[in-house]
């Protein structure tokens, strides 16, 4: 018995140790997410938003302080003779202590300074809100990145099984001519071209599968893991059967470009926190204007001070004041700090402009080689079922004679161009209309919520 359960395990140790994990889309895009540099980065910056908000509005509220204080001093005297009025008076040696007690509460308070901490504020708030944007759209980047390599791997595996099928088509093929050349129905000629197709079939499949592999190392590691460790990964065929369908369904014309255009300016997160950075620039500007404004600031005291700690209480000084600082002349350093704001505005602006420009240049891209996908699907979809059937009727007409193996491969050839041409066209569709989607801003991912 125990025999038995030894074979047993050493049968089913290397299925274990060759167990595959499952990797979904959505699972590779939350590994991404959590392991991405950029993302980490992003919300850090937001932590340090938050942090810097949180300093702007305790400006408004005043700087309160304590100190307390204790001295000791001693002097000691020697004792002396001094001449006062003729007459020598001697003046003994003496010791003498003294110890001070002190204690105080000041509070210090901006009264106005040109309104410039309420304008910092709203920085800090147009800050806080810029990262945030600028994380998500890092977020959706991460993500459709993944998409991007996720489904070059689909396209991969599907291009291997292609080729697999090719593969037991040349070695049947193979066979069928072997047996007809022992039968005297064709020639030694065809055996021999037939086994250098399988040969060369053979070798496509090991780049299809060289393909595959580098396509899954490339995914893993973007996602961060171990590029060694062996992963599955779900059939995307699910997505992309009802292609066409779906292509018949998702009607886009250039002539809705425009209307994108707009769609994109009111979704893209990073325009909107390119918005929020111009507004942060203006506000600025404000802020350095407010260095020609007079500043007022109030302080108040209260001092207690004794020689006894007991007696702490019996002087006490409170102390309130009001300072009023006009501004006449700063050697030109407040105007040179309110032009910097301005350039500064300008370069946003200036920023903005070439995204917006970025932008229609993206989405008018995007949309060309979506409608070039689109088409190219319907075509190979035709060109698929042309060969295929072609391959079949010279397969036929090899078979009575009537035509050489070389058309049979060539035929063989054109299919297999057709198959491989249409699912790539799949594949670039489906992540054409997933760019199409980041471009404009509305890309929507489980993974991302």
């Amino acid at each position: 018995m125990r025999f038995f359960k030894l074979i047993i395990f050493f049968t089913l140790m290397p299925i274990l140790l060759t167990a595959q994990s499952l990797l979904t889309m959505d699972e590779a895009i939350k590994i991404a997410l959590s392991k991405n540099t950029d993302v980490n980065k992003g919300a850090n910056s937001i932590e340090s938003a938050k942090s810097n908000l949180n300093a702007a509005n305790g400006n408004l509220l005043p700087n309160i302080s304590a100190s307390a204080g204790w001295s000791w001093t001693r002097s000691d005297d020697e004792g002396s003779e001094r001449n006062i009025g003729g007459t020598i008076i001697s003046v003994p040696a003496s010791k003498t202590e003294s110890r001070g007690y002190s204690a105080s509460v000041r509070s210090d308070l901006n009264l106005f300074d040109g309104l410039a901490s309420w304008k910092n504020i709203n920085i800090k708030e147009y800050d806080l809100e810029s990262s945030s944007l600028t994380l998500k759209r890092i977020r959706q980047n991460v993500a459709f990145r993944t998409i991007q390599y996720y489904y070059s791997v689909a396209n991969a595996i599907e291009q291997v099984k292609v080729r697999e099928e090719n593969l037991k088509w040349n070695q049947k093929n193979l066979e069928i001519i072997s047996e007809r050349n022992k039968l005297g129905a064709v020639t030694m000629a065809d055996v021999l071209q037939q086994q250098v197709r399988v040969g060369q079939a053979e070798l496509d499949l090991l780049k299809a599968k060289n393909s595959l592999e580098t396509a899954k190392s490339d995914l893993l590691y973007y996602l961060g893991l171990e590029v060694t460790e062996n992963y599955a990964f779900e059939n995307p065929s699910k997505d992309l059967v009802n292609v066409v369908k779906t292509i018949d369904d998702y009607d886009i014309k250039t002539d809705d470009l425009n209307t994108i255009i707009n769609q994109a300016m009111k979704q893209r997160l990073d325009y909107k926190s390119a918005k929020y950075d111009l507004m942060s620039a203006e506000e600025n500007i404000s802020i350095q204007s407010a260095g020609h404004m007079p500043s007022l600031n109030n302080s108040i005291s209260y001092n207690l001070n004794g020689n006894e700690i007991g007696k702490l209480f019996d002087s006490r000084t409170l102390n309130v004041a009001l300072s009023l600082s006009i501004p006449i002349f700063s050697g030109y350093s407040v105007t040179n700090r309110v032009q910097i704001a301005e350039i500064q505005k300008k370069n946003v602006e200036i920023d903005i402009r070439d995204l917006e420009r970025q932008i229609r240049k993206e989405l008018q891209k995007t949309v060309l080689d979506l409608e070039l996908s689109i088409k190219q699907v319907e075509v190979s979809v035709r060109n698929v079922k042309a060969a295929e059937e072609n391959r079949k009727i010279e397969e036929e007409k090899y078979t009575l004679g009537a035509t050489t193996l070389l058309n049979v491969l060539i035929a063989n050839s054109d299919y297999l161009d057709a198959l491989t041409t249409y699912i790539n066209s799949k594949f670039q569709y489906t992540v054409l209309k997933q760019q199409l989607e980041f471009y404009i801003g509305t890309i929507d991912r489980g993974a991302l919520n």
